[in-house]
């Protein structure tokens, strides 16, 4: 077992780890709702940054389909951002750790 190579492997995916999340942070996508009358945008991490209104969507009469407009773009945003993150991210997270061998056996 290479300590030294492990613990550079350990390292070098901190490092593509620490990129991947600044990346999804400078990141943005955009969900829409009701056929592209509301719009929002999130960051990859998940942040609403912006949100768009077309004026037809505005019914003063009917604010209740406006703010489920409002919700189901935002969601929209948010579930893209996870997808993002997910592409980003999983190949990071889902192992690429170096096999520790009996190492985890030292702490009982």
């Amino acid at each position: 077992m290479d300590l030294q190579g492990m613990l550079g492997q350990a390292m070098q995916m901190q490092q593509r780890m620490v990129e991947a999340q600044q990346e999804l942070e400078n990141t943005i996508v955009t969900g829409t709702a009701g056929g592209g009358l509301v719009s929002a945008k999130v960051t990859g991490t998940g942040d609403l940054v912006g949100l768009e209104i077309k004026p037809e969507a505005a019914d003063p009469e009917d604010t209740e389909t406006l703010a489920d407009l409002v919700i189901a773009a935002v969601r929209d945003a948010r579930a893209a951002a996870d997808r993002l993150a997910a592409d980003k991210m999983g190949p990071l997270a889902g192992g690429g750790m170096p096999d520790l061998g009996n190492l985890g056996n030292l702490f009982g």
